[in-house]
Protein backbone atom coordinates (compact mmCIF):
# COMPACT_ATOMS: atom_id res chain seq x y z
CA UNK A 1 0.00 0.00 0.00
CA UNK A 2 1.36 3.16 -0.94
CA UNK A 3 1.74 6.12 1.11
CA UNK A 4 3.35 10.02 0.54
CA UNK A 5 6.57 10.00 2.15
CA UNK A 6 5.93 13.29 4.11
CA UNK A 7 9.15 15.28 3.51
CA UNK A 8 7.25 18.14 2.35
CA UNK A 9 6.81 21.17 5.19
CA UNK A 10 3.52 21.94 3.41
CA UNK A 11 2.03 18.79 3.85
CA UNK A 12 1.91 18.83 8.24
CA UNK A 13 2.61 23.12 8.92
CA UNK A 14 1.13 25.84 8.34
CA UNK A 15 3.87 28.42 8.84
CA UNK A 16 3.33 31.63 6.23
CA UNK A 17 -0.20 32.34 7.80
CA UNK A 18 1.91 34.58 10.76
CA UNK A 19 3.37 36.37 8.28
CA UNK A 20 -0.13 36.74 6.51
CA UNK A 21 -1.56 38.33 10.15
CA UNK A 22 -1.70 41.88 9.55
CA UNK A 23 -3.43 41.18 5.91
CA UNK A 24 -5.61 38.83 7.98
CA UNK A 25 -6.96 41.51 10.11
CA UNK A 26 -7.21 43.85 8.00
CA UNK A 27 -9.33 41.67 5.21
CA UNK A 28 -11.64 39.98 8.16
CA UNK A 29 -12.60 43.36 9.45
CA UNK A 30 -13.68 44.31 6.06
CA UNK A 31 -16.01 41.70 5.64
CA UNK A 32 -19.42 40.95 7.46
CA UNK A 33 -20.44 37.02 7.08
CA UNK A 34 -20.21 34.35 10.06
CA UNK A 35 -21.41 30.94 10.70
CA UNK A 36 -24.35 29.44 11.65
CA UNK A 37 -25.91 26.74 13.18
CA UNK A 38 -29.05 27.47 12.42
CA UNK A 39 -31.47 26.11 9.78
CA UNK A 40 -29.66 27.11 6.54
CA UNK A 41 -30.21 24.34 3.78
CA UNK A 42 -27.11 26.26 1.97
CA UNK A 43 -23.93 24.06 0.63
CA UNK A 44 -21.07 23.39 3.12
CA UNK A 45 -18.35 23.68 1.29
CA UNK A 46 -15.38 21.15 1.59
CA UNK A 47 -11.85 21.69 0.90
CA UNK A 48 -9.17 18.95 0.64
CA UNK A 49 -5.58 18.54 0.05
CA UNK A 50 -4.40 15.88 -2.88
CA UNK A 51 -2.94 13.59 -0.13
CA UNK A 52 -1.97 10.72 -2.33
CA UNK A 53 -1.73 10.01 -6.00
CA UNK A 54 -3.71 10.58 -8.91
CA UNK A 55 -6.74 8.55 -7.88
CA UNK A 56 -7.00 10.05 -4.51
CA UNK A 57 -8.62 13.53 -4.98
CA UNK A 58 -11.43 12.30 -7.76
CA UNK A 59 -12.30 9.17 -5.48
CA UNK A 60 -12.65 11.78 -2.31
CA UNK A 61 -14.67 13.94 -4.76
CA UNK A 62 -16.96 11.07 -5.41
CA UNK A 63 -17.06 9.95 -1.40
CA UNK A 64 -18.30 13.87 -1.02
CA UNK A 65 -20.70 14.40 -3.67
CA UNK A 66 -22.34 11.17 -2.66
CA UNK A 67 -23.75 12.68 0.95
CA UNK A 68 -27.18 12.94 1.74
CA UNK A 69 -28.09 15.34 3.67
CA UNK A 70 -30.92 15.45 6.44
CA UNK A 71 -34.17 16.76 5.34
CA UNK A 72 -33.30 21.35 5.65
CA UNK A 73 -30.20 20.54 5.27
CA UNK A 74 -27.63 21.26 2.18
CA UNK A 75 -25.13 19.11 0.49
CA UNK A 76 -21.49 19.12 0.17
CA UNK A 77 -19.66 20.95 -2.77
CA UNK A 78 -15.83 20.06 -3.08
CA UNK A 79 -12.52 21.78 -3.92
CA UNK A 80 -9.19 20.52 -4.23
CA UNK A 81 -6.47 22.90 -2.95
CA UNK A 82 -3.28 22.71 -4.57
CA UNK A 83 0.04 22.62 -1.92
CA UNK A 84 2.00 25.36 -3.52
CA UNK A 85 0.49 28.80 -2.49
CA UNK A 86 -2.06 26.68 0.80
CA UNK A 87 -1.52 29.09 3.28
CA UNK A 88 -2.67 32.27 1.16
CA UNK A 89 -5.40 30.62 -0.40
CA UNK A 90 -6.32 29.15 2.85
CA UNK A 91 -5.47 32.54 5.12
CA UNK A 92 -7.17 34.78 2.36
CA UNK A 93 -10.62 32.95 2.08
CA UNK A 94 -10.99 32.52 5.64
CA UNK A 95 -10.58 35.87 6.32
CA UNK A 96 -12.74 37.20 3.64
CA UNK A 97 -15.46 34.32 5.29
CA UNK A 98 -15.12 32.37 1.49
CA UNK A 99 -13.53 29.79 2.63
CA UNK A 100 -15.20 25.72 3.85
CA UNK A 101 -17.24 24.91 6.11
CA UNK A 102 -14.74 21.79 6.52
CA UNK A 103 -11.42 21.02 5.31
CA UNK A 104 -8.00 19.21 5.90
CA UNK A 105 -5.05 21.44 4.57
CA UNK A 106 -1.23 21.83 7.29
CA UNK A 107 -0.71 19.79 10.03
CA UNK A 108 -0.57 22.88 12.35
CA UNK A 109 -3.04 25.00 10.07
CA UNK A 110 -6.68 24.40 13.10
CA UNK A 111 -4.05 26.03 16.02
CA UNK A 112 -3.29 28.76 13.64
CA UNK A 113 -6.93 29.56 12.84
CA UNK A 114 -8.03 28.72 16.12
CA UNK A 115 -5.91 31.16 17.50
CA UNK A 116 -7.81 33.81 15.43
CA UNK A 117 -11.20 33.05 16.67
CA UNK A 118 -11.82 31.29 13.06
CA UNK A 119 -12.30 27.59 14.16
CA UNK A 120 -15.20 25.46 15.43
CA UNK A 121 -14.56 23.20 18.44
CA UNK A 122 -15.11 19.61 17.44
CA UNK A 123 -15.64 18.94 21.34
CA UNK A 124 -19.59 18.37 20.02
CA UNK A 125 -18.65 16.23 17.38
CA UNK A 126 -16.15 13.93 19.60
CA UNK A 127 -19.11 13.35 21.66
CA UNK A 128 -21.21 12.54 19.11
CA UNK A 129 -18.71 10.19 18.01
CA UNK A 130 -18.73 8.14 21.09
CA UNK A 131 -22.44 6.95 20.61
CA UNK A 132 -21.52 5.52 17.12
CA UNK A 133 -18.53 3.67 17.35
CA UNK A 134 -16.18 6.27 15.84
CA UNK A 135 -14.12 7.86 18.89
CA UNK A 136 -13.62 4.51 19.61
CA UNK A 137 -12.13 3.37 16.80
CA UNK A 138 -9.21 5.92 16.91
CA UNK A 139 -5.53 4.80 17.81
CA UNK A 140 -4.77 5.70 21.32
CA UNK A 141 -4.38 8.95 22.13
CA UNK A 142 -4.81 10.03 19.08
CA UNK A 143 -7.57 12.66 19.30
CA UNK A 144 -5.75 14.00 22.36
CA UNK A 145 -2.89 15.04 19.92
CA UNK A 146 -5.74 17.94 18.69
CA UNK A 147 -6.70 19.08 22.40
CA UNK A 148 -6.40 22.55 23.48
CA UNK A 149 -7.15 24.69 26.53
CA UNK A 150 -10.25 26.12 24.49
CA UNK A 151 -11.13 22.32 22.96
CA UNK A 152 -10.49 20.16 20.06
CA UNK A 153 -9.06 22.01 17.31
CA UNK A 154 -9.82 19.20 14.78
CA UNK A 155 -10.01 15.82 14.54
CA UNK A 156 -7.09 13.28 13.30
CA UNK A 157 -7.35 12.53 9.48
CA UNK A 158 -3.93 10.84 8.86
CA UNK A 159 -0.59 10.03 10.11
CA UNK A 160 2.31 11.23 8.80
CA UNK A 161 5.00 9.12 10.52
CA UNK A 162 8.96 8.96 11.07
CA UNK A 163 10.42 5.44 11.62
CA UNK A 164 13.36 3.04 10.63
CA UNK A 165 13.55 1.13 7.49
CA UNK A 166 16.80 -1.26 6.37
CA UNK A 167 18.02 -2.82 3.08
CA UNK A 168 17.10 -6.99 4.74
CA UNK A 169 19.56 -8.06 1.62
CA UNK A 170 22.31 -5.66 2.33
CA UNK A 171 22.24 -6.61 6.16
CA UNK A 172 22.47 -10.40 5.26
CA UNK A 173 25.18 -9.33 3.44
CA UNK A 174 27.26 -7.68 6.38
CA UNK A 175 26.43 -11.26 8.57
CA UNK A 176 24.04 -8.99 10.71
CA UNK A 177 20.27 -9.15 12.31
CA UNK A 178 18.26 -6.11 12.42
CA UNK A 179 19.22 -3.83 15.58
CA UNK A 180 16.32 -3.65 18.67
CA UNK A 181 18.52 -0.98 20.30
CA UNK A 182 21.36 1.90 20.12
CA UNK A 183 23.68 -0.76 21.11
CA UNK A 184 22.96 -2.92 18.21
CA UNK A 185 22.03 -0.49 15.44
CA UNK A 186 25.62 0.80 16.43
CA UNK A 187 27.01 -2.49 15.22
CA UNK A 188 24.93 -2.72 12.61
CA UNK A 189 26.13 0.48 10.90
CA UNK A 190 29.57 -0.81 11.60
CA UNK A 191 29.17 -4.09 9.76
CA UNK A 192 27.47 -2.18 7.25
CA UNK A 193 30.44 0.30 6.94
CA UNK A 194 32.71 -2.35 6.31
CA UNK A 195 31.46 -2.95 2.82
CA UNK A 196 30.88 0.46 1.97
CA UNK A 197 27.53 0.85 3.33
CA UNK A 198 25.76 3.38 5.26
CA UNK A 199 24.05 3.21 8.32
CA UNK A 200 22.67 6.01 9.37
CA UNK A 201 20.71 7.66 6.47
CA UNK A 202 18.58 10.82 5.96
CA UNK A 203 19.60 14.09 4.21
CA UNK A 204 18.45 17.72 5.31
CA UNK A 205 18.80 19.57 2.36
CA UNK A 206 16.96 22.29 0.79
CA UNK A 207 13.09 21.31 1.52
CA UNK A 208 13.88 18.04 3.28
CA UNK A 209 12.98 18.41 7.17
CA UNK A 210 13.09 14.75 7.69
CA UNK A 211 16.31 14.64 8.97
CA UNK A 212 15.17 17.42 11.42
CA UNK A 213 12.44 15.14 12.79
CA UNK A 214 14.80 12.30 13.21
CA UNK A 215 16.53 13.94 15.62
CA UNK A 216 13.99 15.10 17.76
CA UNK A 217 12.80 11.77 17.24
CA UNK A 218 16.14 10.61 18.69
CA UNK A 219 15.55 12.79 21.15
CA UNK A 220 11.82 11.36 22.09
CA UNK A 221 13.05 7.46 22.08
CA UNK A 222 15.35 8.87 25.18
CA UNK A 223 12.55 10.39 27.03
CA UNK A 224 13.51 14.16 25.86
CA UNK A 225 11.69 16.08 23.31
CA UNK A 226 12.22 19.89 22.78
CA UNK A 227 9.10 21.95 24.77
CA UNK A 228 8.39 21.48 28.60
CA UNK A 229 4.78 20.90 29.95
CA UNK A 230 4.22 24.84 30.02
CA UNK A 231 5.21 24.12 26.07
CA UNK A 232 8.18 26.29 26.51
CA UNK A 233 11.38 25.57 24.89
CA UNK A 234 13.54 22.52 26.77
CA UNK A 235 16.29 21.46 24.42
CA UNK A 236 18.94 21.18 26.55
CA UNK A 237 18.22 18.42 28.66
CA UNK A 238 20.04 15.41 30.10
CA UNK A 239 17.96 13.22 27.72
CA UNK A 240 18.05 15.59 24.51
CA UNK A 241 22.47 15.92 25.26
CA UNK A 242 22.89 11.78 25.68
CA UNK A 243 20.58 11.81 22.26
CA UNK A 244 22.76 13.85 20.46
CA UNK A 245 25.93 12.34 21.66
CA UNK A 246 24.62 9.25 20.05
CA UNK A 247 24.08 10.79 16.86
CA UNK A 248 27.42 12.41 16.64
CA UNK A 249 28.98 9.45 17.64
CA UNK A 250 27.06 8.00 14.76
CA UNK A 251 28.12 10.78 12.53
CA UNK A 252 31.67 10.41 13.61
CA UNK A 253 31.92 7.07 12.92
CA UNK A 254 31.31 7.62 9.58
CA UNK A 255 28.23 5.96 9.62
CA UNK A 256 26.29 8.82 8.26
CA UNK A 257 27.46 9.84 4.33
CA UNK A 258 28.97 12.95 4.28
CA UNK A 259 26.39 14.88 2.08
CA UNK A 260 23.85 14.28 4.31
CA UNK A 261 23.39 17.55 5.51
CA UNK A 262 22.61 18.80 1.52
CA UNK A 263 20.32 15.73 0.28
CA UNK A 264 16.91 16.56 -0.78
CA UNK A 265 14.13 13.88 -0.05
CA UNK A 266 15.20 12.34 -4.03
CA UNK A 267 18.89 12.28 -3.10
CA UNK A 268 17.95 10.26 0.04
CA UNK A 269 15.97 8.03 -2.17
CA UNK A 270 18.18 7.93 -4.75
CA UNK A 271 21.11 6.53 -2.31
CA UNK A 272 18.49 3.87 -1.25
CA UNK A 273 18.09 2.82 -4.67
CA UNK A 274 22.06 2.64 -5.26
CA UNK A 275 21.97 0.61 -2.12
CA UNK A 276 24.13 2.99 -0.95
CA UNK A 277 22.02 3.19 2.47
CA UNK A 278 21.46 0.09 4.19
CA UNK A 279 19.66 1.54 7.17
CA UNK A 280 18.18 4.76 7.43
CA UNK A 281 15.06 6.54 8.56
CA UNK A 282 12.18 8.03 6.70
CA UNK A 283 8.31 8.41 6.19
CA UNK A 284 5.79 5.23 6.36
CA UNK A 285 6.15 6.26 2.29
CA UNK A 286 9.84 5.74 2.00
CA UNK A 287 9.92 1.97 -0.36
CA UNK A 288 6.78 3.22 -3.04
CA UNK A 289 9.07 6.45 -3.06
CA UNK A 290 12.40 4.26 -4.20
CA UNK A 291 12.79 3.10 -7.22
CA UNK A 292 14.52 -0.11 -8.83
CA UNK A 293 14.63 -3.69 -7.54
CA UNK A 294 16.06 -2.42 -4.17
CA UNK A 295 12.50 -2.02 -2.95
CA UNK A 296 11.53 -5.56 -2.65
CA UNK A 297 14.07 -6.00 -0.19
CA UNK A 298 13.30 -2.87 2.03
CA UNK A 299 11.50 -3.66 5.38
CA UNK A 300 10.53 -1.36 8.46
CA UNK A 301 12.79 -2.07 11.13
CA UNK A 302 12.13 -2.35 15.26
CA UNK A 303 11.22 0.54 17.31
CA UNK A 304 15.08 0.66 19.28
CA UNK A 305 15.47 0.55 23.15
CA UNK A 306 18.08 3.86 23.98
CA UNK A 307 20.44 3.30 26.52
CA UNK A 308 18.23 4.33 29.24
CA UNK A 309 15.29 1.59 28.12
CA UNK A 310 13.01 3.30 26.64
CA UNK A 311 11.31 3.98 23.18
CA UNK A 312 9.50 6.66 21.52
CA UNK A 313 9.08 8.36 18.30
CA UNK A 314 8.10 11.58 16.46
CA UNK A 315 4.76 11.53 14.29
CA UNK A 316 2.96 14.81 12.42
CA UNK A 317 -1.08 14.17 12.52
CA UNK A 318 -2.72 15.60 10.26
CA UNK A 319 -6.33 16.51 10.82
CA UNK A 320 -9.66 18.04 8.96
CA UNK A 321 -11.44 20.55 10.73
CA UNK A 322 -14.96 22.86 11.00
CA UNK A 323 -14.46 26.93 10.58
CA UNK A 324 -16.87 28.94 12.45
CA UNK A 325 -18.00 30.52 8.91
CA UNK A 326 -20.51 27.78 7.62
CA UNK A 327 -24.06 27.74 6.58
CA UNK A 328 -25.21 25.39 9.10
CA UNK A 329 -22.58 23.80 11.96
CA UNK A 330 -24.85 21.13 12.34
CA UNK A 331 -24.58 19.78 8.74
CA UNK A 332 -21.34 20.36 9.25
CA UNK A 333 -20.54 17.72 12.15
CA UNK A 334 -23.13 15.60 10.33
CA UNK A 335 -21.42 15.44 6.71
CA UNK A 336 -18.04 14.59 9.08
CA UNK A 337 -19.89 11.72 10.35
CA UNK A 338 -21.00 10.64 6.54
CA UNK A 339 -17.50 10.97 5.53
CA UNK A 340 -15.50 9.02 8.17
CA UNK A 341 -17.89 6.52 8.30
CA UNK A 342 -17.53 6.15 4.71
CA UNK A 343 -13.56 6.96 3.91
CA UNK A 344 -12.37 3.92 4.26
CA UNK A 345 -12.21 3.43 0.76
CA UNK A 346 -9.12 5.92 0.39
CA UNK A 347 -6.85 3.44 1.64
CA UNK A 348 -7.90 0.14 0.35
CA UNK A 349 -8.33 0.95 -2.68
CA UNK A 350 -4.56 2.16 -2.59
CA UNK A 351 -5.02 6.17 -3.09
CA UNK A 352 -1.71 6.99 -1.64
CA UNK A 353 -2.92 9.10 1.35
CA UNK A 354 -0.64 8.20 4.84
CA UNK A 355 -1.65 6.03 7.57
CA UNK A 356 -5.36 6.01 8.61
CA UNK A 357 -6.03 7.08 12.00
CA UNK A 358 -9.00 4.44 12.40
CA UNK A 359 -8.28 0.97 13.47
CA UNK A 360 -10.70 -0.51 11.45
CA UNK A 361 -9.45 0.60 8.73
CA UNK A 362 -6.00 -0.38 9.50
CA UNK A 363 -8.02 -3.96 10.34
CA UNK A 364 -9.29 -4.29 6.80
CA UNK A 365 -7.35 -7.13 4.31
CA UNK A 366 -6.42 -4.91 1.84
CA UNK A 367 -3.90 -2.49 4.51
CA UNK A 368 -3.10 -5.94 6.04
CA UNK A 369 -1.54 -6.37 2.71
CA UNK A 370 1.33 -3.86 3.32
CA UNK A 371 3.48 -6.11 5.94
CA UNK A 372 5.26 -2.74 6.56
CA UNK A 373 2.53 -0.45 7.15
CA UNK A 374 0.90 -3.02 9.46
CA UNK A 375 4.68 -3.11 11.71
CA UNK A 376 4.03 0.50 11.88
CA UNK A 377 0.65 0.45 12.84
CA UNK A 378 1.66 -2.59 15.80
CA UNK A 379 4.99 -1.54 16.89
CA UNK A 380 5.50 2.22 16.14
CA UNK A 381 2.23 3.25 16.25
CA UNK A 382 1.51 2.97 20.28
CA UNK A 383 4.88 4.83 21.00
CA UNK A 384 4.35 8.04 18.67
CA UNK A 385 4.90 11.44 21.05
CA UNK A 386 4.10 14.67 18.95
CA UNK A 387 6.29 17.96 18.69
CA UNK A 388 4.75 18.51 22.09
CA UNK A 389 6.88 15.81 24.07
CA UNK A 390 7.87 15.17 26.37
CA UNK A 391 6.05 17.69 28.39
CA UNK A 392 2.50 17.26 26.70
CA UNK A 393 1.03 15.31 23.66
CA UNK A 394 -1.36 18.02 22.16
CA UNK A 395 0.08 20.35 19.13
CA UNK A 396 0.05 24.05 19.47
CA UNK A 397 0.06 27.17 17.82
CA UNK A 398 3.76 28.26 17.98
CA UNK A 399 5.09 24.34 16.74
CA UNK A 400 4.39 25.78 13.62
CA UNK A 401 6.51 28.86 13.83
CA UNK A 402 9.31 27.26 15.55
CA UNK A 403 10.22 23.53 15.08
CA UNK A 404 8.23 22.10 12.26
CA UNK A 405 10.09 23.18 8.79
CA UNK A 406 11.95 26.27 10.36
CA UNK A 407 15.34 27.76 9.77
CA UNK A 408 16.46 26.60 13.25
CA UNK A 409 15.87 23.29 13.10
CA UNK A 410 17.45 22.57 9.53
CA UNK A 411 20.60 24.70 10.64
CA UNK A 412 20.60 22.48 13.69
CA UNK A 413 19.72 19.27 11.87
CA UNK A 414 22.63 20.11 9.68
CA UNK A 415 25.19 20.73 12.51
CA UNK A 416 24.56 17.91 13.79
CA UNK A 417 25.29 15.75 10.46
CA UNK A 418 28.35 17.72 9.66
CA UNK A 419 29.94 16.68 12.85
CA UNK A 420 31.17 19.80 13.79
CA UNK A 421 29.23 20.86 16.89
CA UNK A 422 28.47 19.11 20.23
CA UNK A 423 25.46 17.81 21.72
CA UNK A 424 25.50 20.69 24.11
CA UNK A 425 26.81 23.56 21.94
CA UNK A 426 23.86 22.43 19.30
CA UNK A 427 21.23 22.18 22.06
CA UNK A 428 21.97 25.67 23.37
CA UNK A 429 21.84 27.30 20.09
CA UNK A 430 18.27 25.46 19.33
CA UNK A 431 17.39 26.94 22.51
CA UNK A 432 18.15 30.35 21.97
CA UNK A 433 17.10 30.47 18.34
CA UNK A 434 13.14 28.78 18.91
CA UNK A 435 12.55 30.93 22.15
CA UNK A 436 13.67 33.96 19.98
CA UNK A 437 10.74 32.84 17.68
CA UNK A 438 8.60 32.13 20.14
CA UNK A 439 8.78 36.00 21.33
Amino acid sequence: MASFTGSSFSRRGFIGLAGAAAATAALAACSTGGGSSGGSSAAIKFWNMPWGGTAFNPLDEQITKAYVPASGLGAATYQEVQWANFTQTFSSAVASNTGPAVSSGGGTQAFQFAQQGKIAYADNLLSSWKSNGIYDDFFDGLVDTLKTPDGYAAVPYNLDVRVSWYNKALLDEAGVQPPTDWNSYHSVCAALKKNGVYGFGLGSGAGNFTGSHILAAFMINNGGGLFDENQKPACNTPENVEAMEFVLDLVKSGFSDPAAATYTSANVQAQWAAKTFGFGWDGAGLAASVTGDVVKDMVVGDPLKSNSGKTGGLYLPNNIMMYKNTPNQANSEAFLTYYYQNMKQLWTKNTGIGLPPLKSIAATPEFQADSNNVKIVKEWQPIFKTWAAPGGTGLFYNIANTVDGTAPMTTFAQSILLGNTTATDALNTLQSSITGLMK
